[in-house]
């Protein structure tokens, strides 16, 4: 198991995570067996740049001729101390996984283009 790090929410709940190593610039407040860590930013700030991120995905997949009628998207997120959440690595470099659905007689495109399903950041 790795290294125990603590964030709290904008709301003062706690959260605990599982991260590589104790990071420097966080601060220990346990120790023994399960030590663990206080982050030095909020949960809800480290997601900031996922949640941008997935804004972005959304507005390139929404606008533009394709007009599906659902987007998802799938990110592995990793939680560090130092950059806070970041898209994790996975065989490829990044992972990130887009579906796009249109519902019969929406006028959806005759022949979507091959998108792949996992794009590499």
């Amino acid at each position: 198991m790795g290294a125990l790090m603590e964030f709290q929410t904008d709301d003062g709940a706690q959260v605990v995570v599982e991260v590589e190593r104790h990071a420097s610039g966080a601060k220990l407040v346990r120790r023994g067996d399960n030590s663990v860590s206080e982050a030095a930013r909020t949960f809800d700030s480290a997601l900031e740049g996922i949640r941008a991120a997935a804004e972005s995905a959304l507005h390139v997949f929404r606008d533009g001729r394709l007009k599906p009628d659902a987007v998802e998207l799938e990110f592995g997120v990793k939680l560090t101390a130092e950059a806070g959440a970041v898209i994790a690595k996975t065989a490829v470099e990044g992972h990130l996984l887009v579906k796009l659905s249109w519902s019969p007689g929406t006028g959806a495109p005759t022949t979507a283009p091959d998108l792949g399903a996992t794009a590499a950041q």
